[in-house]
């Protein structure tokens, strides 16, 4: 090792610095002594005075600067002793020179590499490679990017090489530059033999090379096919194998998907790599003859890559695998029937390394993820480039997971890049030894299922808010009936001539239109009181076109078709209207202009509900209503919110949102099914799906024999027992029914209507009993009075259906139902028809 210029320099000042330390203190102790001397005699001795005391001063400063430089450049050398240790000690050959090209620095291995035994014999790399043109065309780039203080590398090839052993080696050599030194731009050169990599590589390169130059003489098969999948060449074994004629071979008549199966075609196109590569990959797949025969093979394919990234023609080995062609090896054979299986598994698979590069993957891979291997060169052939870029993060997380050989790694949900309306569920895992570190990807496509878990997701929201709806109307039922029941007590005593009446008036007919609001509520949370009966809807909408056509007003026009021979459908007629006239009002809205809506009828099939394409609709006969109008449509993302109670996109005081939620509810709760179908632009048509009704023998009959007429006096007796627990409610129907000759019994719990039937067990006629309670509900009462011998006749009142508590009920027990709110001669026609039913 050398480091003499250094060294020297070093050593120097060690040498001289102590007597020019010395001649600089005698010649300040000199100046001083002269200066006292020539005290003030004359105006010339005071001259010389100043000048020697100028040059005293000058003397004290320079010896301080030169012993601060000193120190200064003795400290930097302590504090590079780490770093020249590393140098000096290290496998690459380095060299310091500064701008003029003179060496400051050599260690070891560059004293090796050039042969020489101490700094005079050392040479500069510019002098120390020669040779061919190259070789110097190489050297000279790498001194001219040292000359500009900037970095390079080349690799160039010296024969003979610098050692003399062997006919010819390989050198990298690197410059970069360094931080001035003394002012003195300074360069580091770094020279390694890389004769022995460059022969591994040719090595292998050249086995390649014969291998396939073998190939067609071999007893194997072999083609070749550009990136389209045209077969340029194959050889005569393969075409035998196949049963193809070769004059069909480089002419365009021959495409990889003529005699490769299933998408093993897509495996071997969907290659790439970057500038410059060569890509062999190996496939177990089926080849088909061309009489439909399958053929099992092994392949080698091999693809280089040009200097744009584009791929060449492929260059592939074909092995057959079928039975009786080679020895019967358990290894081989399993070998075979798991490369088979791997590529006709419907489960997407691939193996990839930690960056995510694609290493090999199956049919059903490419076939999920095309995007992920359509890339034109290596790096961007990744995993990452068949999903979104939002759910990249999560898949870098797994993967690197996967790469520590961690267990237990949590599924990532993904959305596919060629089509986000579909998705997938990557599970991954670490790559076995073999494959290096990375992970093995299982995907499933998941768009079925997420459309299933979105669709009851959306049924629960929907239920959620229906149970929210209901709670709420219940207690508004509350409220409202005792408002039309005390307004009804207030106009029994006023006069229509009194001031006072048509204000009471008032009061009732805005409590009725709270009643209408709190209706529709229960209707979307389908716990309202219906009405059912045995429909048919052609006639129900003939009736109602009248009223239909009065709504859309003249600048829009009303076409109703009427399907042939509709089946029979069970409906309440008052809501069935209400649906229908809610839709035709929203069509109306969505075409303020002018615009057509069409009605249509029609009967639908088990094979009709399958090609609506609607998840949720069970195949079974319907009747389909349609409601189509030519508006302006509905955006996407409002198609979702449409139904929500409240949801609305009118003007505030133009709507209450509850118009398309009573639809929704209405039709929920009578069985069937509500769609909606909308282009922006181009309009919308509701489809309604009702259950065919297919009537029993005899149930007309029944229905009519039950019939009754009210009575016309309203005025009665007996003993009633009143259990509400709603104080206002409670007292309104005590006295009203008070008032009309009833004894009436208060109860206002569940609990205290028992013990009020024990204090008068056989006098009471009839019981009419809330349905929601504290403590004890009425249908659990209902239940308790019978174990205790009650027989009285009861009337439940409930704002919610009554096939809401009717299951709560013992089996085979009658019973009335009013629904809240109710009105006073409501209640009283109810309490009169149920104990005359009862004498």
């Amino acid at each position: 090792m050398t480091d003499q210029p250094i060294s020297a320099a070093i050593d120097r000042t060690e040498r001289t610095g102590s007597p020019v330390l010395i001649l600089l203190f005698a010649a300040c102790l000199v100046a001083t002594a002269a200066a006292f001397s020539l005290l003030p005699k004359n105006e010339a001795a005071t001259l010389v005075i100043g000048l020697l005391a100028l040059l005293a001063v000058i003397g004290i400063f320079a010896l301080f600067a030169y012993a601060v430089g000193f120190l200064q450049f003795a400290g930097q050398t302590a504090r590079n002793d780490l770093t020249k240790l590393v140098c000096d000690t290290g496998p690459e050959g380095f060299i310091v020179t500064d701008g003029d090209g003179k060496i400051l620095y050599a260690n070891e291995a560059y004293l090796a590499l050039a042969g020489a035994s101490d700094a005079s014999a050392l040479k500069p790399v510019e002098r120390l490679f020669a040779g061919t043109p190259d070789v110097s065309e190489a050297i000279y780039r790498l001194a001219q990017a040292a000359r500009e203080g900037k970095r390079n590398d080349e690799e160039l090839r010296l024969a003979p090489p610098l050692n003399g052993v062997g006919d010819v080696a390989w050198y990298r050599i690197k410059v970069r530059p360094l931080p001035y030194v003394n002012s003195r731009r300074v360069t580091l050169w770094s020279v390694t033999d890389v004769t022995r990599e460059r022969e591994r590589h040719e090595n292998v390169f050249q086995e390649l090379q014969h291998a396939i130059d073998f190939l067609d003489h071999a007893p194997a098969g072999f083609f070749s096919c550009d990136p389209s999948g045209d077969v340029s060449y194959m050889n005569a074994t393969l075409a035998s194998w196949l049963d193809y004629d070769l004059a069909q071979v480089g002419s365009g008549g021959l495409r990889l998907g003529n005699f490769v199966a299933g998408g093993g075609a897509a495996l071997l196109t969907c290659v790439s790599g970057a500038p410059g590569d060569v890509l062999t990959e190996q496939f177990d797949i089926d080849f088909k003859r061309r009489n439909g025969q399958s053929l099992p093979v092994r392949l080698l394919h091999r693809v280089a890559f040009g200097q744009d990234g584009t791929a060449g023609a492929s260059r592939t080995l074909v092995l057959n695998r079928a039975p009786g062609e080679e020895p019967e090896e358990d290894l081989r054979a399993a070998q075979v029937r798991f490369a088979r299986v791997f590529n006709a598994t419907p489960m997407a698979i691939a193996i990839v390394d930690k960056a995510g590069h694609i290493e090999r993957s199956n049919t059903a891979f490419a076939k999920l993820l095309p995007d992920a291997l359509k890339a034109t060169d290596a790096t961007a052939r990744t995993i990452y480039g068949g999903v979104e870029d939002t759910d990249r993060p999560g898949l870098e997380a797994a993967l690197l997971a996967a790469a520590d050989s961690k267990s237990d790694i949590a599924p990532v949900d993904i959305t596919l890049r060629s089509d986000r309306d579909r998705s997938a569920r990557l599970f991954i895992s670490a790559a076995d030894e073999a494959d290096g570190p990375g992970a093995t990807i299982y995907a499933l496509e998941t768009t079925e299922l997420r459309k299933l878990q979105e669709n009851f997701a959306q049924s629960q929201k929907m239920e959620a808010i229906g149970q929210l709806a209901a709670g709420v109307a219940h207690d508004f039922n509350n409220v409202l009936t005792a408002i039309i029941g005390y307004s009804d007590l207030l106009l029994a005593n006023h006069r229509p001539t009194d001031p006072s009446f048509q204000d009471i008036m008032q009061v009732k007919q805005n409590a009725n239109r709270a009643a209408g609001l709190v209706r529709q509520l229960l209707a979307f949370s389908r716990r309202q009181t219906l009405r059912p009966q045995v429909l048919q809807l052609g006639d129900v909408l003939s009736d109602l076109q009248m009223l239909v056509r009065r709504l859309v007003g003249e600048k829009i026009g009303l076409d109703v078709r009427h399907g042939r021979d509709l089946w029979l459908v069970k409906a309440d007629i008052n809501q069935f209207e209400q649906v229908i006239v809610n839709l035709v009002v929203n069509a109306c809205d969505a075409m303020l202009g002018g615009g057509r809506i069409e009605i249509r009828t029609r009967n639908v099939t088990p094979q009709d509900c399958l090609a609506l394409g609607e998840k949720v609709l069970v195949p079974a006969d319907y009747v389909a209503i349609e409601v189509e109008d030519n508006g302006r449509g509905i955006p996407a993302d409002l198609k979702e919110k449409i139904f929500e109670p409240f949801f609305t996109t009118k003007e505030v005081g133009k709507g209450t949102g509850l118009g398309l939620a009573m639809v929704y509810g209405i039709v929920k709760q009578t069985g069937g099914f509500v769609f909606c179908d909308s282009v922006v632009g181009r309009g919308t048509c509701f489809r309604i799906l009702l259950p065919r009704y297919m009537p029993a023998e005899g149930e007309e009959e029944a229905k009519k024999e039950a019939a009754k007429k009210p009575a016309a006096d309203l005025t009665g007796h007996g003993t009633i027992l009143l259990v509400e627990d709603e104080e206002a409610v409670r007292a309104f129907g005590a006295r009203a029914l008070s008032a009309r000759g009833y004894t009436v019994l208060e109860a206002a719990t569940g609990y205290e209507a028992l013990e009020v039937a024990e204090a008068n067990s056989g006098k009471i006629d009839l019981i009419i009993s809330d349905v929601v309670m504290p403590e004890m509900d009425g249908p659990t009462m209902f239940g308790e009075l019978r174990k205790r011998g009650v027989t009285a006749k009861v009337i439940f009142v409930s704002g919610y259906a009554e096939e809401a508590f009717a299951k709560n009920l013992p089996e085979g027990e009658d019973f009335g139902f009013l629904p809240k709110p109710f009105a006073l001669k409501q209640l009283i026609e109810t309490v009169k028809s149920a104990i005359a039913q009862q004498a």
